[in-house]
C-alpha cells in the first residue's frame, strides 16, 4: 500500500507554518485594532489555516464561511467558479478579511471579492497562506501572504487533491510517480 511519502515532498514544515501564521496574526490584529472585523474563510481548504490564524489574532472578531469550488478534483483550476454556500449575514459597513488557503489563477478571489464589494463593506482585504503569482490569470490584490509558491501543486495543512491529504500537518508539493 502506498503512503503520502510516495508522491509528496515536504515544502513547509509544521514549525515553519506555525511561526509565519503567528506573525500574520499579530500583524492583522495590529492593522484591525478597534475595528468591527468579520473574517470570511473560503472553504474547504482554508479551515486549518484559518483556525490557527484567528487564534493568533488577539482581538475581538467574528468568523463566517463561504464555500466556493473551482478545481473539481483536478490539479488545475477549471476556470469556472461556483458559489456553493454564501454568507448568512450582511457585511455592509463592516471591515471584512477574506481568508484563502491558496491564490492560484485569481479567478475564485476575483469573483468572491467583486461579489462582496457589491455589498458595501467598510473595507475588504485578502489574506492567504500560499500565493502562486506565476499562475495568475486575473489580478487580485492580496494584502497578507504567508508564503509564495512556484508553479507546483500543494497539498497538506488543509489543501487537498480530490479530497485527500488535507490532514497532513505540513505543506507538501505533489509529485505523482
Amino acid at each position: 500500500m502506498s503512503t503520502w511519502k510516495d508522491s509528496i515532498d515536504i515544502f513547509l514544515s509544521k514549525d515553519q507554518l506555525e511561526a509565519r501564521i503567528q506573525e500574520m496574526g499579530k500583524e492583522l490584529a495590529r492593522d484591525y485594532e478597534g475595528k468591527d472585523l468579520l473574517v470570511v474563510g473560503l472553504l474547504n481548504g482554508v479551515f486549518i489555516f484559518m483556525a490557527d490564524l484567528v487564534r493568533a489574532m488577539d482581538m475581538r472578531l467574528e468568523v463566517a464561511f463561504m464555500q466556493v469550488a473551482s478545481y473539481g478534483g483536478n490539479t488545475i483550476s477549471t476556470g469556472e467558479v461556483n458559489i456553493l454556500h454564501d454568507l448568512e449575514r450582511p457585511i455592509g459597513g463592516r471591515h471584512v478579511l477574506i481568508v484563502e488557503d491558496i491564490v492560484d489563477t485569481g479567478l475564485t478571489l476575483h469573483k468572491v471579492r467583486n461579489m462582496l464589494l457589491d455589498r458595501q463593506p467598510a473595507s475588504l482585504k485578502i489574506a492567504t497562506l500560499l500565493d502562486k503569482p506565476c499562475r495568475r490569470n486575473v489580478q487580485v490584490p492580496v494584502d497578507y501572504v504567508g508564503f509564495t509558491l512556484d508553479d507546483h501543486f500543494a497539498v497538506g495543512f488543509g489543501l487537498d487533491l480530490d479530497g485527500k491529504f488535507r490532514n497532513l500537518p505540513f505543506l507538501g508539493v505533489y509529485n505523482p510517480s
